[in-house]
């Protein structure tokens, strides 16, 4: 049974030392990290959000980990996927502010990677990112919120989507399918491509319907507008997605060496969009505090488990958001049961769905 620490938000006066960074502070004394760090390089991941972004890690969080690992002789770098179109140093992450250099996880032209071959449908190879892959530890340090497409976005989600090339990220998207286009009721009125805020639409020059599901965010605004019908909404692709994203993450996992990876999952500012939308909503749920382990099924199970649907904060949805009657919080919220990622990662042997809180005081 895996080991999860677990830094509650929860205080009983006004002191430092009860505070969620203090916490941090005695979980990472009380962890495995220390010494996985020793003499090592170490990748730390993390989302550095985009454009007005807020909700992502804080930077004295940040300024923590790294002094922690460096205190215990660790070489490490924050690394992310398109550093230069995200400008983190816009959210403080810079190195003068966390104490790190700050790396685009394959290089400032995106061509540094190792290609490793799968067998998933339309999947076929994983573009592992260098610097994830060159590196002695990998510590997974992950902002929790939901996504459209998956339903939750944790720790799985920023390996497998933030530790590869814009390549195998467009493969991993093209799983879930998404949507369907009828070519004989349509009638070529633009509706479709008007109403999408993120250009993801277009008909290119056969004259075909196509979607690029990098950019889309599954809003769906163009089946509402169509008057004719012509695209429809396919949900049992899904899945597809979500064990596309479980097989990346074991394709970077497996280039370390057994003990050599570390999750950290914060869970505050828990909102309904992926931090990559480069805007902030109100938080979903209160602030619950932080998870760590070096169980990433563990990691995910734990988090989900923190977030109960009895404490959704209404003004954490847009006005007039209506959610299901089933399931867990975020799959009421985006139609999508987020322990799919989490069951095909303890399938792929990565981990136990079984784990035991220690209560980091």
């Amino acid at each position: 049974m895996a080991k999860v620490l677990y830094a509650p938000m929860g205080y009983s006066g006004y002191d430092i030392k009860e505070t969620l960074p203090s916490r941090f502070m005695r979980m990472l004394e009380q962890s495995t990290l220390g010494e996985m760090v020793e003499q090592k390089s170490v990748a730390i991941k993390m989302h550095v959000g985009d454009r007005l972004s807020y909700s992502t890690i804080p930077p004295v969080f940040v300024r923590i980990l790294t002094d922690f690992i460096k205190s215990h002789g660790g070489d490490c770098f924050v690394c992310d996927h398109a550093i230069a179109e995200r400008k983190p140093y816009l959210r403080g992450y810079s190195e003068s502010v966390i104490g790190c250099p700050v790396l685009d996880v394959c290089g400032h032209l995106n061509k540094y990677y190792y290609v490793k071959n799968v067998d998933f449908k339309s999947l076929k190879s994983i573009d592992v990112a260098g610097y994830i892959h060159d590196a002695d530890v990998l510590v997974d340090f992950s902002h929790v919120k939901g996504h459209g497409s998956c339903g939750y976005g944790g720790a799985c989600k920023n390996i497998a989507m933030g530790c590869v090339t814009t390549r195998t990220r467009h493969a991993i998207h093209r799983l879930q399918g998404g949507l369907d286009w009828n070519n004989e009721v349509c009638i070529r009125c633009n509706a479709c491509i008007e109403s999408c805020n993120h250009h993801a639409n277009k008909f290119n020059e056969e004259d075909s319907y196509s979607v690029d599901y990098h950019d889309c965010t599954l809003c769906r605004h163009c089946v509402k507008v169509c008057p004719t019908g012509a695209i429809t909404a396919i949900d049992d692709a899904f899945g597809d997605f979500q064990k596309g994203m479980a097989l990346s993450t074991k394709t970077v996992l497996d280039t370390f060496k057994p003990g050599s990876v570390y999750f950290i999952n914060l869970l505050t500012q828990i909102t309904i969009l992926c931090d990559c939308w480069g805007l902030t909503t109100p938080s979903l749920v209160p602030d619950l505090g932080i998870v760590a382990t070096e169980d990433i099924v563990a990691a995910e199970q734990a988090s989900l488990d923190l977030i109960k649907v009895e404490n959704l904060i209404p003004a954490g949805l847009p006005e007039g958001f209506e959610i299901g009657n089933t399931g867990h919080l975020f799959e009421r919220i985006h139609g999508k049961d987020p322990f799919i990622q989490v069951m095909e990662l303890e399938a792929l042997g990565l981990g136990s769905r079984k784990y035991e809180t220690i209560i980091v005081e």
